[in-house]
């Protein structure tokens, strides 16, 4: 089935002929839906920590921080701003030219409060010859969108958000790039330093680097600390291939085999590469200005002394069960497991002392996450469950909608009936209790990859994507849920978005 030419193109993007093989095995098979207990709520499954706790974990993070462990704040910064552009787009193609759908109006009667207005008058006055108050007046507002979208203007249709003018201040306007630069020094700074990861698009990188470069001083001064920022692509490993209908590989009008970015998925690789005691991650659109900050930095700060002060634990209950132990502290370690952990399993009372103490360790000795969640109020993407896994054992997950069996009205009614939503908001310890870094592609779980249904050139095509990032990526991972604020969580699916009050 693969040529000589395509081994070469597997070789050259690090792929091997089994992967490939097993990526359109998986094609024909498609990927089980899992099995769920409940969906995860405030005591079972999720913790909401009163006053007095917050302030205890907060303390806990901050004592860990001046221990010299290292935090990188991770950030996923590759996707294209496209899609908040959609509506935008269509106006573009329309065959009317005045605002007429009430996105439309909504953005041109605001148009003076986005962050990007005066680099956009700018651009239309190199372009038009105008403003875009005289091209309103006109009836030009198409030749004020397509000096937005194009590249001979802002090129907002192509660049990443993560380079999009999102927020204003007296000092100028700042993308959401360097919001996160300053949350990392506002919570995952150690030691005087703030290190902080971008993951982004191949073509955008020399754009990030020259943003950081004109920066990155402003904000090194303003919290007296140096920053150490590095960035990485996904990488062409990851890609999977695509598919005809027929399961077949999808070839280019070359004969060349198509591939695809495995999706968010492909960053496990990427997050293994860290050299870090503990990482944060986050979207890159889910940031606030300056004045509303505080909460965010609370909660961030909340959730790392939750995952510091369980990680102490497991690491002192590995320690235990190396050496000589009681039946008292297995009894101590399998509720820690059970409880605190929600990993559950039938049947344990009935394991013999070192088959109990085998389990619970290989149970703690895993990579750790705690993520903050917040109440459901009917955003599109995953949400926190209590799922069924491979051996047996039900542990917390965040799932997405395609991973859940549509036909199950039990399952269906889980999903849209959760109290809570998955943000993205996720704080992450990645090394052992001996200060080794976990293999992190070893706790992929393989079988929650996703199908979709594609095309191109007109031609109809099957595509594959890698277990999510924050689900079947980080699936046998030890979790932990925590409620936080909905305060915490402002994304920016759409440019008017960025006229709600929480990004003016």
């Amino acid at each position: 089935m693969l040529s000589q030419k395509d081994l070469q193109q597997l070789a050259s993007k690090g792929i091997t002929e089994e992967q490939i093989h097993n990526q359109l095995n998986e094609f024909k098979t498609g990927f089980p839906f899992l099995k769920l207990e409940a969906a995860a709520s405030v005591g079972n499954g999720i913790i909401s920590p009163a006053d007095k706790e917050r302030e205890a974990f907060i303390q806990a993070w901050n004592e860990y921080k001046a221990s010299g462990k290292k935090v990188v704040k991770f950030v996923p910064a590759s996707g294209a701003a496209s899609r908040m552009f959609k509506d935008m787009f269509a106006f573009a193609d329309a065959d009317y030219d005045v605002p007429t759908t009430d996105f439309e109006k909504k953005y041109f009667d605001n148009i003076e409060k986005f962050a990007f207005f005066e680099a956009l008058d700018d651009v239309c006055k190199a372009n038009e010859g105008k403003g875009i108050k005289d091209l309103m007046a006109e009836g030009k507002y198409k030749a004020v969108v397509r000096n937005m979208l194009d590249k001979k203007g802002l090129n907002y249709g192509q660049l990443p958000k993560g380079l999009l003018l999102f927020h204003q201040y007296a000092d100028g306007p700042r993308t959401p790039m360097e919001e996160h630069l300053v949350e990392g020094a506002l919570y995952a700074a150690s030691n005087g330093e703030a290190n902080v990861h971008f993951t982004v698009s191949h073509e955008h990188m020399v754009l990030f680097e020259q943003r950081v470069e004109q920066k990155v001083g402003v904000f090194t001064d303003k919290y007296g600390i140096k920053y150490n920022i590095s960035f990485s692509e996904q990488k062409p490993s990851t890609d999977t291939v695509a598919a005809n209908p027929d399961n077949t590989p999808f070839r280019n009008d070359d004969g060349s085999l198509l591939f695809r970015p495995g999706g968010h998925g492909a960053l496990i690789e990427n997050l293994n590469d860290i050299d870090a005691d503990v990482v944060f991650i986050k979207n890159i659109d889910n940031v606030v200005p300056d004045r509303l900050k505080d909460e965010t930095v609370t909660y961030k700060q909340l959730i790392a002394g939750v995952l510091v002060c369980a990680q102490k634990k497991a690491f002192e209950y590995i320690r235990i069960l190396d050496g000589d132990y009681t039946d008292a502290q297995l009894q101590e370690i399998a509720r820690f497991v059970s409880e605190d952990l929600c990993c559950k399993k039938e049947g344990l009372g009935q394991l013999g002392r070192e088959e109990l103490a085998a389990y619970l360790r290989d149970k703690l000795n895993r990579p750790m996450r705690v993520c903050g969640v917040v109440k459901n109020v009917g955003e599109p993407g995953g949400g926190p469950f209590l799922t069924y896994n491979q051996d047996g054992t039900v542990s917390l997950q965040i799932l997405e909608s395609s991973q859940i069996d549509k036909s199950n009205a039990e399952y269906q009614r889980m999903f849209t009936e959760g109290t809570h939503f998955n943000p993205v908001d996720l704080v992450c310890a990645v090394k052992d209790y001996e200060g080794k870094p976990f293999d992190l592609p070893s706790f992929v779980d393989k079988s929650t990859g996703f199908i979709s249904s594609k095309s191109k050139n007109g031609k109809e095509l099957k595509a594959l994507e890698l277990p999510g990032l924050w689900n079947g990526a980080m699936s046998d991972w030890c979790t932990i849920f925590v409620e936080v604020p909905l305060g915490t969580f402002n994304p920016v699916k759409t440019v008017n978005d960025l006229l709600r009050e929480q990004h003016q």
